[in-house]
């Protein structure tokens, strides 16, 4: 059974993000987790903390998720739940990916551009953990993904053969070019990369990453998921 989380504010792309997660149950039996954050109220009367619990959606929020409920309802092997979680800390997302068998995180593109610390805090803190990670492309009707770019790390200690064994086991996606990581020049690889891209008919891109110090920084790092517009899979190095 594949279980996939999906932190959201339910904006638009919630429904990609959905069908995505599908998509990879290829179909198998799956539950979608749908999880919404808030910071814990402030309050010192238990009778004002449950009143300021209570969570409001708007009409376009409430559309999103009726929207995902109707295609869940249509799909015989998925489950949908929604789970509402207020604070946040690591050991509490490591607890929450623990207890619901979290397969793989998808991350759309509006929940990363949100501005609330505690969104922010949330997409770090993913990237500790050592489950995978999709992050989505900006096309919001793109979710089924085949053919991979992937992109070596020069400190990795694996090689593409290993890489590929664990998405051969995991998802459908198959590697059909490699490059080395263009993270200080990109501007010299993006013709190379676009060329390898439309030659290949590439769909993915394909990561490693290390958990890293959690730090918040004015001038955020442009990663490749914002430069290309493509879907990039992320795997904590000791999976793959």
């Amino acid at each position: 059974m594949k279980n996939f989380l999906i932190p959201t504010t339910l904006e638009l792309d919630t429904i990609n993000a959905v069908k995505s997660a599908i998509n990879q149950a290829k179909n198998t039996n799956c539950e979608i987790i749908l999880m919404m954050v808030s910071d814990t109220p402030d309050a010192f009367s238990s009778a004002q903390f449950l009143r300021e619990m209570r969570t409001s959606l708007t009409k376009s929020q409430e559309e999103v998720l009726e929207t995902c409920r109707y295609i869940i309802q249509h799909t015989a092997n998925c489950k949908l739940k929604v789970h509402n979680q207020y604070g946040l800390s690591a050991s509490v997302f490591k607890g929450i990916i623990d207890a619901f068998a979290v397969k793989l995180v998808i991350l759309t593109h509006s929940y990363k551009q949100e501005t609330k610390r505690i969104h922010q805090y949330l997409v770090k803190m993913a990237g500790n953990q050592k489950c995978p990670i999709l992050h989505l492309g900006t096309e919001v009707n793109k979710e089924d993904f085949n053919k991979a770019l992937y992109i070596e790390n020069s400190g990795a200690n694996m090689h593409v053969n290993d890489v590929q064994q664990f998405l051969s086991a995991n998802f459908s996606f198959e590697i059909v070019s490699q490059t080395a990581s263009f993270d200080n020049n990109y501007e010299q690889f993006a013709p190379y990369l676009s060329e390898a891209i439309s030659k290949y008919d590439i769909d993915l891109l394909v990561e490693t990453r290390k958990g890293e110090k959690i730090k918040f920084k004015k001038n955020k790092k442009e990663n490749i998921n914002n430069r290309m517009g493509l879907p990039v899979l992320s795997l904590y190095e000791e999976l793959a």
